[in-house]
């Protein structure tokens, strides 16, 4: 079951995408049994060949927990899903099973850094030091950072001059329905 609405999600996400206006990429998550499942990358390039989404719109997010076990087999999946031009993202950064290895074995284009240290980040200075050196270390391998969990204004600026450049969280805005989501976006962008 878990297969079917992960494969559906996943579906209806490169559709919704694909009818937008505008060049924003769409995020969709990848359960650890999505992952270990051996058509996902045959199941990802019948949804993007279905909905006529162009694979570089798409960002498709695992946690580290997904890589548990077989590294090899890990590795030849993500590869053949960049091979498809879309983009990898490690969701949750340094809450699980966080390896510095898994940045030098995996092709990830993003690191999202986990919500519990922007939400801490102001009040300790443990929480800062984590941000400041996955940030360091992100940009030092050319990859992608994003946080998650941004609240406030302070947080965000807090971020910014630390060296990362996406943000996601309340600060921004409340889940809403797709098409209410990309009005505001696409207002914020004009």
């Amino acid at each position: 079951m878990i297969h079917e609405l992960g494969n559906r999600a996943l579906n209806l996400a490169c559709q919704e995408a694909a009818s937008w206006d505008s060049e924003q990429t769409v995020s969709v998550n990848l359960s650890a049994v999505q992952f270990k499942n051996g058509d996902l990358v045959h199941t990802v390039a019948l949804a993007l060949a279905d909905s006529g989404l162009p694979p570089q719109r798409l960002e498709l997010e695992i946690t580290e927990s997904v890589l548990l076990g077989n590294s090899e087999e890990n590795v030849r999946t993500l590869r053949a899903l960049k091979d498809l031009g879309v983009s990898i993202s490690l969701d949750d950064f340094g809450t699980g099973y966080s390896s510095l290895g898994y940045l030098r074995s995996f092709p990830f284009d993003r690191i999202k850094i986990d919500k519990s240290f922007v939400h801490d980040m102001c009040d300790s200075r443990e929480a800062m030091s984590i941000i400041r050196a996955i940030t360091e270390l992100s940009n030092s391998l050319m990859i992608k950072i994003t946080a998650e969990g941004v609240e406030s204004e302070e947080q965000m600026r807090r971020l910014a001059a630390e060296g990362c450049s996406h943000f996601q969280g309340y600060f921004y805005g409340r889940p809403a329905p797709a098409s209410e989501r990309l009005k505001q976006v696409i207002t914020q962008e004009q």
